[in-house]
């Protein structure tokens, strides 16, 4: 196993290559190769690992994935590629946007190496019941199941249209939009063989209340939704899945790519710990007053997140999550994201629609 000290290494390594390749004239991008000439960014030369990026860089306004165009963001070695557009949030006005080629692609092989072959098996059926659209998942999980040998079915939905109607009191015609998106799943299970599943904690629990998942032939169940608390983590493992399905939740989205959980126990009240998949992406937990410093192992904070790929270099965003630190572990010797909830969750109400 990988030390704390040895991960480390590898990931101020690792920062010093992408901001090199970001800000060099031959591979970097308009937007990194201007930061490195202006008087903010006449040190990049000098990052030598990721404290002195943490000290170069204030938190990224994302604002600019709305405002700047893409051309902006395309590294001189990707030029003259087409490339993929990802949107991101976008309740609301224009949404933040990312492009790529194939870091998504990466993320989720990445991923699959965690994966129990027993709940996930190779060569299978997978259905995703989920956001697809403009958002990278659609094809990220598609890439996953092929990636393992297996093909997915796909049910569609649109989570910014259900947030829509809980904010404006339809109340009514969210749960009609819910009854469908169940409806045309059920379709699937009743009718197709499925091993696995992606699908939000809401949905899995709505399709719980129609159908027993595991007389259903589905061995596993891939998670994702921004707060999964302990008690609801247990009801969906003891209740919905009857401990007869393999539950994997996840922590992911289009600017970081895809975290890892610590896994799942009894004894840890079914409290979610997620991994950052570094050196490609660093979670930290910070001071939501002051996002330069850390909060303690054990508490809450604002979670600001960093991307390292060739493709996209995002130093210090600062997430619409807040989580609690926590240690690292054998298996991923860095810090820890717990209990990840909407920012603010705790003092105001937070629509999460389908999720």
């Amino acid at each position: 196993m990988t030390s704390q000290a040895e991960a480390r290494e590898a990931l101020d390594a690792h920062v010093r290559e992408i901001v090199r390749w970001h800000t060099s004239p031959d591979t970097g991008t308009p937007v990194w190769i201007d930061w490195a000439g202006s008087a903010e960014g006449k040190a990049a030369g000098e990052i030598g690992g990721f404290d002195d990026l943490i000290e170069g860089f204030g938190n990224f306004d994302g604002e600019r994935l709305r405002n700047e165009p893409h051309e902006r963001w395309i590294p001189r070695a990707f030029a003259g590629r087409p490339f993929t557009i990802f949107e991101t949030g976008g309740t609301t006005g224009m949404p933040k946007q990312r492009i790529g080629w194939e870091d998504y692609k990466r993320d989720y092989e990445d991923f699959s190496d965690t994966l129990d072959d027993s709940a996930f098996p190779r060569g299978g059926y997978w259905l995703m019941v989920g956001p697809t659209g403009p958002r990278r998942l659609r094809l990220a999980i598609e890439h996953l199941a092929n990636h393992r040998g297996s093909s997915c079915y796909f049910v569609d939905l649109d989570p910014r249209w259900v947030k829509k109607l809980i904010r404006t009191g339809q109340q009514d015609q969210a749960k009609a939009y819910m009854d469908h998106v169940t409806e045309q799943a059920l379709i699937i299970l009743k009718n197709r063989k499925v091993d696995a599943l992606f699908t939000t904690p809401r949905l899995l629990e709505t399709l719980g209340e129609e159908i027993s998942l595991a007389d259903a032939g589905v061995k596993g169940v891939f998670c994702g939704g921004t707060e999964m608390s302990p008690q609801t983590v247990r009801f969906l493992i003891e209740e919905v899945l009857e401990e007869r399905v393999a539950f994997l939740p996840t922590y992911g989205n289009t600017l970081m790519g895809l975290a890892a959980h610590k896994p799942l126990t009894k004894e840890d009240g079914y409290a979610i710990t997620y991994y950052a998949p570094q050196p490609r992406a660093v979670l930290r937990v910070t001071d939501p007053n002051d996002a330069s410093k850390l909060v303690d192992y054990g508490e809450w904070g604002r979670v600001e997140l960093t991307t390292l790929t060739q493709e996209f270099f995002l130093p210090r965003f600062l997430e619409r999550d807040e989580a609690v630190r926590c240690e690292p572990i054998e298996r991923w010797p860095w810090d820890g994201v717990g209990q990840v909830r909407p920012f603010g969750a705790s003092e105001e109400k937070i629509v999460e629609g389908v999720y």
